[in-house]
């Protein structure tokens, strides 16, 4: 097997919402990036670009692969905010501190100085949360929420 040069995944941490940004595998790629999902106990792939891979593989190896491909450098369409938040706030009611998977197709690049575009900044600036992702801590007995 050829091993392709690949920048290796970024773990983001918020309270306890655990978040794995990763590179867009390839089916040559597939068995390194299905274990390094593993390693980071991610069940669920949120990927937002075209497909390049086969998902069958982590299917059977019980990582839900869900597909929401919008345009490469644009913000996501208003359906696919609504969706994210929907799988965070079941994700996390059901398994708080459980990992999500996301890549598009040169999503690790994002993390660089300059990578958000102007149209991309401009959605940023003017988003406005519709609802709250809320949840509750199996430790404690308040609600907490984040603002997404």
């Amino acid at each position: 097997m050829v091993r392709m040069n690949r920048p290796a995944p970024v773990e983001v941490c918020y309270k306890n919402m655990r978040f794995l940004i990763t590179h867009n595998p390839t089916n040559a790629t597939l068995s390194s990036f299905i274990e390094d999902l593993k390693t980071y106990g991610a069940t669920t792939v949120v990927r937002v670009c075209e497909i390049t891979y086969d998902k069958t593989p982590l299917e059977k190896d019980g990582i839900t692969v869900m597909d929401w491909p919008f345009d490469d450098g644009a913000p996501p369409p208003t359906k696919i905010v609504d969706d994210w938040l929907s799988l965070l706030r079941n994700k996390f009611c059901e398994d708080p501190g459980c990992c999500v998977a996301v890549h598009c197709v040169a999503g690790l690049g994002r993390k660089r100085r300059g990578a958000i575009n102007s149209k991309q900044l401009t959605y940023l600036e003017k988003y406005r949360p519709k609802q709250r992702l809320r949840f509750k801590d199996p430790h404690n007995h308040k609600s907490k929420c984040c603002l997404m």
